[in-house]
């Protein structure tokens, strides 16, 4: 069996925004698995704003994506072919398979989707890794506790969304940072936060202080710059510092802009603690159990922005997340 691939390489290592000339799209000829393989058409993309950090060549917690490599990604698909004892044409399965329309697997890495319990973008979104990060980095790192007071950036996207609400299902006071009047008004409207913070408007750091006015016990970042800094202007005593991203220094050209003030975690006696959701992998059937419950009962929402395309659509795509065009989660669905 050949099919025609479409696939999606990185050409270039970006420097700020990701440009057309850093791709390439071809296609190319796909053969069938080989023992202990399988073949997956892939029918669902995820977007999350960890791929830039991806494409650079400097140290990360994960291997860089190389130039000439497919671009990683997860995605969800059909097993159109198996030659592997656990897998079966038909299964519908989760894995990081990369930006393009098939790819093969051993397995590893590979689990199979109920599409019976939700619809497959549901499961890249509500039921998948952004979630899940949202759950152990705020419980886990941040350690929140009923009445306290919690300030999550970049909180109208995918994990920013779900950190909010768990905040509020916990019993904390939660308040998120977003761009734009309208991503504000969903926060507090629609998702339950308790005050929501417009950065475009100008002057954060007044804006947390009339929010916050007894200080912020965690603070959950998936921002970094100046948004950071202003965090750390209204820590709590013993407050938590969870960083979780840095996507205004995602495309930066030249050198990122580091907290100035960090000292202010030794005037509150605080922690910032680097997290990685990885390294909870043996305790995500916990969170999805958690989450499950939750979702069921109305107490947690979740939003996913499916936009259909082909594989050459991608770039275009991931640029809208860089831009803040997307409400949740971001899944691009191959036609």
């Amino acid at each position: 069996m050949t099919l025609v691939n479409t696939v999606c390489r990185l050409a270039a290592r970006p420097i700020g925004l990701p440009k057309p000339s850093d791709w390439e799209v071809a296609d190319e000829p796909v053969g069938g698995p080989a023992d202990g393989e399988f073949l997956v058409r892939v029918e669902y993309l995820s977007f999350d704003p960890a791929m830039r950090t991806w494409m650079n060549a400097g140290r990360s917690y994960v291997a860089p994506v190389q130039i000439g490599e497919v671009m990683r990604a997860g995605g969800i698909g059909r097993v159109i072919d198996s030659r592997h004892p656990d897998f079966a044409a038909g299964d519908e399965v989760y894995g990081t398979f990369g930006v393009q329309r098939y790819a093969h697997s051993d397995g590893s890495g590979v689990t199979r989707v109920d599409t019976t319990l939700a619809p497959a973008p549901v499961h890249l979104g509500a039921l998948g890794i952004s979630v899940i990060t949202a759950y152990f980095g705020l419980l886990d790192v941040g350690r929140a506790q009923p009445g306290q007071t919690v300030v999550v950036s970049g909180a109208a996207g995918s994990v920013g969304s779900i950190v909010g609400q768990i905040a509020r299902i916990v019993g904390c006071r939660a308040i998120g940072i977003a761009g734009g009047e309208q991503k504000c008004r969903r926060l507090v409207e629609e998702l339950g936060f308790d005050a929501a913070i417009d950065y475009q408007a100008g002057d954060l750091r007044r804006q947390l202080k009339m929010h916050a006015p007894n200080g912020i016990d965690v603070f959950f970042d998936n921002v970094g710059g100046e948004v950071l800094e202003a965090g750390l202007s209204r820590l709590a005593r013993g407050a938590r510092v969870v960083i979780c991203g840095a996507i205004s220094q995602y495309n930066a050209a030249g050198e990122l802009h580091g907290p100035a003030n960090y000292m202010q975690l030794l005037v509150a006696r605080a922690s910032m603690t680097g997290f990685v959701v990885f390294d909870y992998a043996d305790r995500y059937g916990e969170a999805v159990g958690q989450l499950a419950n939750w979702l069921a009962s109305g107490e947690l929402r979740a939003r996913e922005q499916v936009v259909a395309g082909d594989v050459g659509d991608f770039p275009e795509a991931l640029l809208a997340l860089f831009r803040g065009e997307n409400t949740g989660k971001l899944v691009l669905a191959l036609r």
